[in-house]
């Protein structure tokens, strides 16, 4: 399950040069991070927000997306916390999600509270209701618990959803 209409090059020569690095923005990520990607931490470290995001809805917040893509978790950790707004929490709660640490990232999602994209989200991972994000940290956790079950590629198909629905929110101009 992946977004159909996610292109990286949506979002700029750069930007999809770094998302080049490692699945083009469609790689499902680990549930818990894992050793985060060398090249493109030095990619992201050479670049600021501003510069990758010109004129976009959130930028700091679209580049603590493109490190939580890369499981680099100390970099997405220190920019999601600099961010006071919903799209900072939400990050912030998914660092604390693949950390893993269900109770941080309860924390956060109740400071998101209910995001412009949970209706897509919802959708997305074939649901006719509200997204509900602690049922989905729920999730997360059991399938963690059952790597290479269907449970696990459920769970990490719809985290992708969520990361590009996401990422999309904060990096598209506009808005």
């Amino acid at each position: 399950m992946q977004r159909a209409d996610f292109r990286g090059t949506d979002y700029g020569p750069e930007v999809a040069a770094i998302l080049a690095l490692d699945g083009d923005g469609a790689r499902p990520m680990p549930l818990a991070m894992e050793r985060g990607s060398a090249a493109a931490r030095e990619r992201l470290r050479g670049a600021s927000a501003a510069q990758l995001f010109p004129g976009a809805r959130a930028p700091e917040a679209a580049l603590c997306g493109l490190y939580v893509y890369f499981s680099c978790f100390d970099e997405a950790h220190g920019i999601a916390q600099d961010i006071a707004t919903a799209e900072g929490s939400y990050w912030h709660a998914i660092v604390h999600r693949q950390e893993p640490d269900a109770g941080n990232a309860a924390y956060w999602f109740r400071q998101v509270g209910t995001h412009p994209i949970f209706p897509a989200l919802a959708r997305a991972a074939g649901g006719e209701g509200q997204w509900d994000p602690f049922a989905f940290i729920d999730l997360c956790e059991q399938a963690r618990r059952q790597p290479g079950s269907e449970l696990e590629a459920q769970a990490r198909a719809v985290q992708l959803v969520e990361w590009q629905l996401l990422f999309d929110w904060c990096a598209r101009v506009g808005g």
